[in-house]
């Protein structure tokens, strides 16, 4: 299996891959150099995978790495996250977060009903994509990742924090509190609440040095889709 190494200097954060005679696909724009007999390709998507990206902020258009060498894709103020996926199990992977996968892993787009999509303000089709083990997956984080595993229980978040979930949760938009005052005061007007069985992936505290950018207004391109 290809091997994913998360590298850092200077505060920037990225991606080394190492193939021997493997292959990888990798976000859209995410490469930033490689080494060795390696060559990329785009496979086509299928009509349905078309149409699906048509109204979605998420594309299928992943570049396919194969070869031997050493591929390093794009740095980030944020972090990454290697997530092994096993065999059988489904992760639903929140907008923006997808970078790379072995080649084991297939993707495909999980939609979410029409009432949780307009709650959420993403109009009237939400697709998030999918992903089917076995294999690993790296993950775009503003900062470390924590673990959450859910038995039957319900966590209710204030944003995009998020970052993947098991296929056993589900997804709704409610307010966190009850009573009209504490929804006009409390200053929380929505919350996303995961309800289910299974395990997910929460990123709530960016690197330092990404907060200081945010704070300025200037806003990692690579993160911009995660705020």
């Amino acid at each position: 299996m290809a091997r994913f190494e998360i590298e850092s200097l200077e505060g920037m954060h990225w991606v080394k891959v190492t193939l021997n005679d493997e292959t990888v696909r990798v976000q859209r724009g995410a490469m930033s150099y490689m080494e060795g007999k390696i060559r990329m390709d785009l496979p086509l998507p299928t009509p349905r995978e078309m149409l699906v990206s048509f109204f979605s902020v998420e594309s299928m258009l992943r570049p396919r790495y194969r070869g031997t060498g050493e591929l390093y894709l794009e740095s980030s103020l944020g972090g990454f996250h290697a997530l092994q996926v096993n065999d059988g199990e489904t992760w639903i992977i929140e907008d923006g977060a997808y970078w790379a996968s072995t080649e084991g892993i297939r993707l495909s787009f999980h939609r979410e009903k029409v009432i949780t999509s307009l709650w959420a303000g993403e109009g009237f089709l939400w697709f998030q994509t999918k992903v089917t083990g076995p294999g690993l997956v790296v993950l775009l984080a503003q900062g470390a990742v924590e673990e959450i595993a859910l038995d039957n229980e319900e966590l209710v978040v204030d944003g995009k924090y998020v970052l993947a979930r098991t296929s056993g949760i589900s997804l709704k938009i409610r307010r966190p509190g009850r009573g009209l005052l504490g929804f006009f005061h409390s200053g929380e007007f929505r919350g996303r609440a995961y309800k289910g069985t299974g395990r997910l992936l929460i990123s709530t505290t960016p690197n330092w040095r990404l907060r200081i950018c945010q704070s300025k207004d200037f806003a990692d391109p690579l993160l911009a889709s995660l705020d």
